[in-house]
């Protein structure tokens, strides 16, 4: 692999088993970074989530890039904390951090588990929030470095009403989709990245976040939205957009280049990635 705009740089990215952290991560290694990628899944368990983190790490591996798998589990404060120590230890270095791991949960305020909130809390805000904290140390002691946050559109809230039911919007079965407790938390998480992004542009490290524009068909999303249809014809979708993208935020200055609220398919365009 010819040396990229990233080379020398290590990034983490979680959530990268499948899905969009597995695209981010090829695309990141394939700009030169060496990647941690980390999430929960070490053994494929199910055909219709294919992918493991030591799959993702070899592919990035067979196409010249340098990856090691860690196993990190987003509701383990402990976990975390390793998973960076683990890849300053072996990749020498912290510079990148995409916090893409994320949970969906069913339910509205009137049908809802409550194992179900914490779940989401912890893997959605929660966890983010201490990568951050675990991170940014090991940025500072490099010079500087970038977080990108993965949000989505559902952090977009509506506005007052009264409101009418587009019968365009998608929606899955008890409210997975529509619900407002994954867009609460994606919401919080990009106010607080804006904080974050202000106490420590001083160090050289921005906090962006980034949101994919529009559904992209991961294991993940057809998992909950396709399980009547035989695993031959899931339509899983790469996320190039989202890829490029998150190069792009990489390759910027910190300093001038932080607290921004991005989504991938307009940051393409104007960019012309």
């Amino acid at each position: 692999m010819a040396p990229g705009s990233l080379s020398g740089r290590v990034a983490l990215v979680t959530g990268a088993s499948r899905g969009i952290g597995a695209d981010v991560a090829k695309y990141l290694a394939r700009a030169g970074a060496a990647v941690a990628v980390c999430a929960r899944t070490e053994e494929q368990q199910n055909e219709r989530l294919p992918g493991t983190i030591h799959s993702i790490a070899q592919e990035i591996a067979n196409d010249g890039g340098r990856a090691i798998a860690i196993r990190v589990d987003m509701r383990d404060p402990d976990s975390i904390e390793a998973a960076t120590t683990q890849t300053v230890e072996q990749l020498g270095r912290l510079d990148i951090v995409v916090n893409n791991a994320a949970a969906q949960m069913p339910g509205t305020i009137d049908d809802f588990e409550p194992r179900h909130l914490e779940l989401l809390w912890g893997v959605d805000l929660r966890g983010p929030v201490l990568l951050m904290h675990h991170a940014l140390p090991h940025m500072r002691a490099g010079g500087g470095g970038h977080v990108i946050n993965v949000s989505s559109v559902r952090a977009v809230f509506p506005g007052p009403g009264p409101y009418t039911q587009d019968p365009d919007e998608p929606r899955i079965d008890r409210g997975i989709v529509r619900g407002s407790f994954y867009g609460m938390l994606k919401a919080g998480l990009e106010r607080f990245s804006q904080d974050v992004a202000r106490q420590v542009q001083s160090d050289n490290i921005s906090v962006n976040v980034l949101s994919p524009q529009s559904g992209i068909n991961t294991p993940g999303l057809l998992y909950f939205t396709r399980r009547d249809t035989p695993v031959d014809d899931l339509p899983f979708e790469v996320a190039d957009e989202l890829g490029k993208a998150a190069v792009w935020i990489c390759e910027q200055p910190p300093q001038s280049f932080t607290g921004n609220i991005l989504f991938d398919q307009d940051l393409c365009r104007e960019q012309g990635l």
